[in-house]
């Protein structure tokens, strides 16, 4: 293999930040960092990221990019910092833009808040490519969870080994993502997993999340055999129409995520803070009654 994943966990959000390293030239990419945020006291910290990045450090890592899978509700980007601290770019799909567009209206951002991307360092689409020394990766778009979420997928020898899949799929004993949010769709979800599902039987899935049952240790990759003999939403047994109409009833009880205005109005940001006010204090807005 020319190339090495290693995942960190942030146990505050369950989430997973995979650090893919090409092994010839140490090149490397971190995919969906995580900033670490109390929403008690409304302090920001850096501690995760910074044991991520020590890491890299550690094997004389060169980051050249932070790849974004879409803008997460569940978690603050640590995008921005990443960038600060090393200058790699931020990459995300190309239509963030109506993505930002719904959430600038949500928290009435005014004229100032651009709504063309232009906060990420690279838009990307379906088919683009990305170099990290010798390892290559490219791009799938896989909307439903939202309209902006992406796969990375990385070959070897012309055929795709891994996939970083974002919120697309969970392990296969919790399911899929929901897609209630704005331009998310059960339909489009379903059509994206069977693309992922068609890379073959032993392509691995990284995932960006788990919530395991009780008994279940946490796990960040599935195979798709794995995915297509188990997956409880989305698995070979269940049709598209029953696809649907599960995601449809499912997602109409769900409660939004703890982190989710914090979140976006970050996470449109490429993970960058709003701006000091008047008395230099940074601040978030909580839009009220508005879900």
């Amino acid at each position: 293999m020319s190339y090495d994943i290693d995942t960190h966990f942030h146990e505050g959000t369950s989430t997973f930040t995979h650090v893919l390293s090409d092994i010839a030239t140490g090149q490397c990419a971190i995919i969906d960092p995580v900033l670490d945020y109390d929403p008690a006291s409304g302090c920001t910290d850096t501690v995760f990221i910074d044991g991520v990045l020590d890491s890299i450090a550690a094997r004389a890592g060169n980051l050249v990019f932070v790849l974004e899978t879409h803008a997460h509700a569940d978690h603050l980007s640590a995008g921005d910092y990443i960038r600060t601290k090393t200058g790699a770019k931020v990459v995300i799909g190309h239509d963030i833009q109506g993505v930002q567009e719904v959430f600038a209206g949500l928290y009435n951002e005014d004229d100032s808040f651009q709504r063309d991307g232009s906060q990420f360092d690279l838009l990307v689409r379906e088919g683009d490519e990305l170099s990290l020394g010798q390892t290559k990766l490219t791009v799938m778009a896989t909307p439903g969870h939202t309209p902006a979420c992406l796969s990375y997928l990385v070959a070897e020898d012309g055929k795709v080994q891994d996939a970083f899949v974002g919120d697309t799929l969970f392990m296969p004993d919790v399911g899929t993502a929901r897609c209630d949010f704005p331009g998310g769709d059960a339909a489009t979800l379903y059509d994206s997993i069977q693309r992922l599902m068609a890379l073959g039987d032993d392509v691995t899935l990284h995932l960006c999340h788990d919530y395991p049952p009780v008994k279940r240790a946490i796990v960040s990759k599935v195979t798709v055999a794995e995915q297509r003999a188990n997956n409880i939403h989305v698995g070979d047994a269940h049709s598209r129409d029953d696809f649907i109409a599960m995601r449809r009833k499912r997602d109409s009880g769900l409660a939004m995520p703890r982190l989710i205005l914090p979140s976006l109005q970050v996470n449109i940001r490429a993970g960058a803070l709003p701006e000091p006010e008047s008395n230099g204090t940074r601040y978030l807005k909580v839009p009220l009654n508005q879900f």
